[in-house]
């Protein structure tokens, strides 16, 4: 019967202890849910920002960022640290444009080679007369070697700023090429705006040749000197007509967006700066490429042509061949100087000869 006792003693207190156990845990869930609910709404209901955090959106140019409204620079967009769209820029350039830019030059050194292996060197009717015939004066000669030695300067540089890195880093490495596109660079920015000088000098001294006349059409429309056929024309033909303007736009292009590119200190803003370079790669290549032509037809495409710009006189023949119509108007004194003669200029530009 003892027994009995003590055991129920022993299951009362372990029934006491199991309901003070539940009771406390109990109590102690409610209290620690109680102490995050609060924790929960103080945090809410006090935020703690990142002191940092508009700095870094301002510094990335994030949408919907706090701008920049003031620094020290004093500058177009001296505020804007970083910019989306200057790569995107650049990766345009660089994977969109460049690359296909050497094929217009190939195309156009691949066309004339086909010219002349097809045609040839355009003769003079005739052949040589040996007797010369003035063409050009000394400053119109001055003019024109001034601006082709500027082009032809520009043209190599900018193509090494241009083309270079894919060229002379292979070849070369990095160092000789960092050696010679800083050299190309200073010199091109340095020579360029004298190249504008160039081309307005040239439009003032030509220009009034230049214009569109009577049967310049006509031998646009027959081919001109390419063809067998003989078609007349004046000073210029309308071939050269053509090429004027284009020296004149394509100069004139070249000339201002390598200024706004030469001067950045003018209020430019970057995509000002970033259009004037695309346009001046382009402009430049296009320029390039066209004077391929003229460079071949002045020199070994035609026959007598070179001697015009280097003593300023052309052979008889070579007048009645390819500028009937100008040689036409000639007094008869202009048309006939021995090629040791030599000559003078009149007061009003025309040439004169001095006979012994």
């Amino acid at each position: 019967m003892l027994r009995s006792d003590n055991q129920r003693k022993n299951i009362f207190r372990t029934m006491i202890y199991v309901l003070f156990s539940v009771v406390l845990l109990w109590v102690l869930g409610s209290a620690n849910n109680g102490y995050a609910e609060s924790s929960s709404e103080s945090l809410q209901v006090i935020p703690v920002p990142n002191p940092a955090a508009d700095l870094w959106r301002a510094v990335r140019q994030r949408e919907g960022s706090i701008q920049a409204t003031s620094t020290q620079v004093r500058s177009v967009d001296s505020g804007v640290l970083i910019t989306e769209t200057g790569e995107k820029f650049r990766t345009v350039r660089r994977a969109r444009i460049i690359p296909y830019l050497p094929y217009l030059l190939a195309v156009s050194a691949g066309l004339i080679l086909l010219f002349y292996f097809i045609r040839g060197q355009i003769k003079i009717a005739d052949g040589h007369a040996g007797e010369y015939v003035v063409r050009f004066k000394n400053i119109e000669r001055m003019v024109h070697w001034f601006v082709a030695s500027l082009f032809i300067f520009l043209a190599l540089t900018g193509l090494i700023l241009l083309f270079g890195r894919f060229v002379i880093i292979p070849v070369f490495g990095k160092e000789a090429f960092s050696l010679i596109a800083s050299a190309c660079k200073e010199s091109h920015n340095l020579v360029g705006p004298l190249f504008l000088v160039g081309v307005v000098l040239l439009f003032f001294l030509f220009v009034s040749r230049n214009i569109l006349a009577k049967g310049d059409l006509r031998w646009l429309l027959k081919g001109g000197g390419f063809g067998r056929q003989h078609v007349k024309a004046g000073f210029f033909n309308m071939g050269e007509k053509i090429w004027f303007w284009l020296v004149i736009t394509l100069g004139l292009t070249v000339s201002i967006s390598g200024l706004i590119l030469d001067f950045p200190v003018f209020e430019q803003s970057r995509w000002l700066m970033q259009l004037s370079l695309i346009v001046h790669g382009i402009a430049a290549v296009i320029f390039i490429s066209i004077s391929f032509g003229h460079i071949y037809l002045g020199t070994i495409g035609t026959e007598g042509t070179l001697r015009g710009m280097t003593s300023g006189k052309v052979d008889v023949n070579w007048a009645k061949t390819h500028h009937d119509l100008w040689y036409e108007k000639l007094s008869e004194s202009e048309k006939t100087i021995d090629e040791d003669e030599p000559v003078l200029e009149k007061p009003d530009g025309e040439s004169a000869t001095i006979h012994t």
